[in-house]
């Protein structure tokens, strides 16, 4: 019993900070219906500068996200004012072409600049662990829920109760009706994408505490987060909650009853089931279809 519920938290706890990673991308395709298969090589970036900051200087890589996460804002906002608008109303294919080659631009450039082999920020309480009775919460992953939940609580406040987020989820749900009454698709696009973006901040500087990574991890974790929408449903924040829960939970609990080697697979084959029986996944919506003879 205890190791079934050691195992439990650790999968919420992981599941917390894949759901942080997957948000952005989730956000930026609820809203313009941009698949932002870069994402993962933007939290690649963010590690690799938070290992840089981490070595240099002793800060304490998390924290670090103080810093990258209003610098990766302010780089979504420039990028899609630049590149990302040009293919605005274009198909979503056209967004997939433009954002890996992204990824592949800055995989090359940090092969460059950094080399090709894994790092890992280890701060002082690496290997440090909280204790509840015989259970055993480790440091690290505890900070990066903790992490997590802050970014995702403050984006739930701005999506919910601002008139920037009220703007975002109008355009989301309809872009026409939204610029009727005067909400700018531009501005709102970057906006939503500049936000989407600055979740990488965070989900970098935990990344890097909690995996080795090297400039190629970008496609790891891009499938893994396409994985986690689908799951939950394509657009849906809450969706990804959920699909990142499932992917944490199956991730520890395949590796302590089988083989940690395993958890990718087994989250895969849910989604495979979950998608048989509800193709739109856990919280997306079918839309319907009418056919005129």
């Amino acid at each position: 019993m205890t190791e079934l519920l050691q195992a439990l938290i650790l999968g919420l706890l992981i599941g917390g900070v894949y759901a942080l990673m997957a948000s952005g991308l989730s956000l930026i395709f609820g809203v313009m219906n941009i698949i932002n298969v870069a994402q993962g090589a933007f939290l690649i970036l963010v590690a690799m500068f938070t290992w840089w900051l981490w070595k240099s200087t002793g800060v304490d890589p998390i924290l670090a996200s103080v810093v990258t996460t209003p610098l990766m804002f302010g780089f979504g906002w420039v990028l899609y004012r630049t590149v990302i608008s040009r293919i605005r109303g274009s198909s979503t294919s056209m967004s997939v072409l433009l954002t890996f080659g992204l990824a592949l631009t800055i995989e090359g450039a940090l092969n460059v600049t950094a080399g090709n082999k894994f790092r890992s920020a280890t701060p002082s309480y690496f290997e440090e662990s909280y204790h509840l009775g015989s259970i055993s919460l480790p440091k690290p992953q505890v900070y990066g829920f903790v992490a997590a939940v802050l970014v995702l609580s403050a984006l739930y406040v701005v999506l919910a109760h601002t008139w920037a987020g009220r703007a975002i989820r109008a355009s989301a749900q309809n872009p026409s009706g939204a610029a009727l009454v005067g909400v700018g698709a531009t501005s709102t696009a970057a906006l939503a994408f500049a936000l989407g973006t600055s979740t990488a901040g965070v989900g970098g500087s935990v990344l890097s505490v909690l995996y080795p990574f090297f400039p190629a991890s970008h496609y790891d974790w891009i499938s893994r987060l396409l994985g986690i929408i689908v799951l939950g449903g394509m657009g849906s924040l809450p969706g990804a909650l959920a699909g990142a829960l499932v992917l944490g939970l199956a991730e520890t609990l395949t590796a302590t009853y089988w083989s940690l080697r395993w958890s990718t697979l087994v989250f895969y084959l849910v989604i495979l089931v979950v998608l048989l029986f509800r193709p739109q996944g856990i919280f997306g919506t079918r839309l319907r279809e009418d056919v005129v003879a």
